[in-house]
């Protein structure tokens, strides 16, 4: 049941802007799955997905594909969100690999970066305008999410 379920998930990200855990559940169950949001939550991580912020600035949920160099594949694998406000581009990883990604991050010298520090699950991100941090979220986002 998961594996058909899983396919489900993917066409409905695909057709749908899911922003939300309890939307994606909803869609679910009109298609004759119901879930428990525990499952959601594990498909979400088995499935691999990510949110990714959209043109009309929404954050929804999409499938990540896969990475072509060891680095870009550690992005894939520890970012779960990438955001910013005015000059600051705030990157969400998973537990305890916020570190290991600000030191890749680091290492791939993006210009608009003034200054990078993390944490166990969050990097800050400084730049030197809005118009910067808006580029890098875009530069990060095509990066890691292709």
């Amino acid at each position: 049941m998961p594996n058909a379920r899983h396919e489900i998930i993917l066409q409905l990200i695909m057709s749908h802007e899911v922003t939300t855990q309890e939307m994606l559940k909803s869609l679910l169950d009109e298609q004759g799955f119901p879930v428990t949001q525990a499952t959601i939550s594990r498909d979400i991580k088995q499935l691999k997905l990510r949110k990714k912020r959209m043109a009309n600035g929404k954050s929804c949920y999409i499938k990540a594909p896969a990475a072509p160099t060891p680095a870009s594949s550690l992005m894939t694998d520890v970012v779960v969100k990438i955001d910013y406000a005015i000059n600051t581009v705030v990157i969400t990883c998973q537990a305890g690999s916020a570190q290991a990604a600000c030191a890749v991050l680091d290492k791939l010298q993006f210009p608009e970066i003034v200054g990078t520090i993390a944490g166990d699950d969050t990097i800050f991100i400084l730049t030197r305008s809005e118009g910067s941090a808006k580029q890098l979220v875009h530069q990060l986002e095509s990066h890691i999410w292709g």
